[in-house]
């Protein structure tokens, strides 16, 4: 099964520690209003349809997945998989907390656990929750501003994130870079209950797209790894996105065209 074989991640995301001066109280308003805004950028008001590539890197492997993807805000998520040609047809859907997983070569389709959705997508260090919840994070967690500089250059704020007591999240702390000038992510970092870091996003190649600015190039490091398994990242490059086109959900988010 090709969630045992590597088990990819999307992420179109779709979707982020330095010291400084702490510069805001629990929860402020403002630095609220502005993850909010950066979690949301590759989230379309109704719908989001993209088609990207996703590359992964390892020690001793590099792998090139081209994928398409329709969602209807987090409730909702078709991801269908077009290359390479061993895993084509292959798809996944979400719809409310169930999750199924289409088989092409054998014909048949998986409901998988809701846990699948917290493991790696295809092998890269991506999950499908990144994808789909990554617009929940100013709802999760409690975000205090942490830093307003310069660095290398650039005006920067950077947010700290802390799970609210009653969110169900796997990071026991998120922190968040974004460019002043235009409130742009440029970097996230993941970190466990015991404030390992463990994941590093970086965002690039910004882009206009339906009035909105948003990044097509994302990157995701393993930062908690040594030796040989130092080198894994995976990249995502989006080729198109399109926001808020008009969907039948009851037509493209069915058991019946995840098979097509």
């Amino acid at each position: 099964m090709l969630w045992n074989r590597g088990n990819l991640a999307i992420c179109l995301g779709l979707m982020w520690l330095s010291v400084g001066p702490i510069s805001a109280s629990a929860n402020d308003q403002g630095a609220r209003e502005i993850v909010d805004r950066a979690s949301r950028l590759l989230i379309g008001k109704r719908s989001t349809v993209a088609t990207m590539e996703v590359e992964i890197t390892k020690q001793d492997l590099q792998r090139r997945i081209a994928l398409k993807f329709w969602s209807l805000g987090e409730s909702n998520v078709l991801i269908r998989i077009y290359r390479p040609q061993e895993d084509a047809g292959s798809a996944v859907l979400k719809v409310g907390n169930k999750i199924w997983y289409y088989l092409p070569k054998v014909n048949r389709t998986v409901e998988m656990s809701p846990s699948v959705m917290m493991t790696s997508f295809m092998g890269s260090n991506f999950t499908l929750d990144d994808l789909v919840k990554q617009s929940r994070l100013a709802d999760d967690y409690v975000i205090t501003t942490s830093f307003e500089e310069q660095r290398d250059g650039v005006a920067v704020s950077e947010y700290t994130l802390t799970p609210k007591p009653d969110a169900v999240v796997v990071w026991g702390k998120i922190i968040l870079e974004v460019r002043q000038a235009d409130r742009m992510p440029v970097r996230q970092r993941y970190y466990d209950e015991d404030g390992k870091l463990v994941r590093g996003l970086t965002f690039s190649e910004y882009k206009s797209v339906s009035g909105r600015l948003v990044p097509m190039r994302l990157v995701m490091q393993s930062m908690d790894k040594s030796g040989e398994q130092a080198v894994e990242e995976a990249t995502i490059t989006i080729d198109r996105i399109i926001f808020d086109l008009p969907m039948a959900a009851e037509k493209i988010f069915s058991l019946k065209h995840l098979k097509q």
